[in-house]
């Protein structure tokens, strides 16, 4: 019987370890969503803010000014600078947007950017 106990717990414990192994987080971190850097340096200003605009700020359930969303507004470069963590990883986990979607386009924009440094450019 200890025997038994004692070869399913390593069991476990190597499925346990397998499950929770880190996934390369140029496609997504596990996510199924993925993304490529691969030829654009996205930009706040021409790249991001218009996505802000017309996905994410389009009223107050969501980051418009005054939210009360859980990330609060995202309508300013600084809103979004001290948030860069939180969405990137919203996005590649497929929470944010919560209603409507980001193209594929959108989502290289968006986590190429963030990872570049998220610049106000």
């Amino acid at each position: 019987m200890k025997q038994t106990a004692a070869i399913i717990l390593i069991i476990a414990v190597i499925l346990l370890s397998v499950s929770c192994s880190k996934s390369d987080p140029s496609t997504g971190g596990g996510s199924g969503i993925t993304f490529s850097c691969a030829g654009i340096s996205p930009k706040f200003s021409t790249d991001i803010q218009p996505i802000l605009t017309t996905v994410c700020s389009i009223n107050s359930n969501c980051h418009a000014a005054g939210s009360i969303n859980t990330g609060g507004p995202f309508t300013t470069h600084a809103e979004v600078f001290t948030k860069r963590s939180n969405i990137r990883g919203a996005i590649l986990a497929g929470i944010m947007p919560q209603s409507g979607s980001l193209t594929q386009a959108q989502i290289n924009a968006f986590i190429c950017w963030i990872d570049s440094g998220a610049p106000n450019n």
